[in-house]
């Protein structure tokens, strides 16, 4: 699934990327790579941007960065 069909509380686990170039790699220094664990903390009123934790910190993406990551869903949380 991508990541943007996840709801807020959902946990889940970066499998794999269909972006390339500029915006691959601008992931990828973010953190964001194969077996990565995350929560989707929040997204926006009108559903962009979204925000996610990852090893302790926070960090917001764009919808079309959101939507070249694919990942599994592994739990749900409803305490942000």
């Amino acid at each position: 699934m991508k990541m943007t069909e996840l709801k807020a509380g959902d946990k889940a686990e970066i499998i794999s990327f269909k972006a390339r170039g500029e915006i691959g790699a601008r992931l990828i220094s973010m953190g964001l790579v194969k077996g990565t664990r995350f929560k989707l903390i929040r997204k926006a009123p009108l559903g962009d941007p979204i925000e996610i934790m990852l090893r302790g910190f926070f960090l917001s993406l764009r919808l079309s960065e959101a939507e070249n990551i694919l990942v599994e869903k592994i739990g749900h949380s409803h305490s942000s």
